[in-house]
């Protein structure tokens, strides 16, 4: 006798295995583009930290306590769009026990944080801490639902870091003096 197993719970494996994997899920909020972030995956939902100093920037995509947001998960293998949900948000309020929870999650995955030892209160201080649960509204690669079947590619948002400048005169020669001596 085989079993079968419900497409639902299917989805949900997927999901939660391509978002342990996955070092960054694309996100897009009420407002505003899809925005890539850094999060952990813990007891069933995203779990994202930000709008800090130092903290990945979470204004202005329209993340507030109950609304829906767009995630999306790439493939490490091939890049291309893995699976998408639609997720409830979920603001934790700072010191109660799944904030804990969240946050030591979170710490053992950040990396380059500049306070290691204080970052926690930093984080109860001056960030926000969002779970994201998925909601229905899932998309499996191919398909054709309220994600598109584009590539969903983007130009990139607008920044002041920038590395495009003239080249130096004299870096032609310099270039040129290294394949004449090899």
């Amino acid at each position: 006798m085989t079993e079968t197993v419900a497409p639902e719970l299917l989805t949900e494996a997927l999901i939660e295995e391509a978002a342990k994997k996955s070092g960054l899920v694309w996100v897009r909020g009420a407002t505003g583009p899809a925005r890539a972030l850094w999060h952990v995956w813990h007891e069933g939902a995203v779990v994202l930290v930000g709008d800090g100093p130092g903290e990945q920037p979470l204004t202005g995509l329209g993340l507030t306590d109950g609304a829906l947001a767009t995630v999306t998960v790439r493939s490490k293998d091939k890049g291309g769009r893995l699976v998408g949900w639609t997720a409830r948000v979920t603001e934790l309020p700072p010191g109660e026990e799944a904030w804990q929870a969240a946050v030591a999650e979170l710490k053992g995955k950040r990396l380059n944080a500049p306070d290691a030892e204080t970052m926690t209160e930093r984080w109860e201080r001056e960030c926000r801490v969002l779970r994201l649960v998925a909601s229905g509204g899932y998309a499996a690669p191919g398909a054709v639902t309220e994600f598109g079947d584009s590539s969903q590619a983007a130009r990139p948002l607008p920044t002041p870091a920038i590395t495009r400048r003239p080249m130096p005169a004299a870096l032609p020669r310099l270039l040129g003096r290294r394949r004449r001596r090899g």
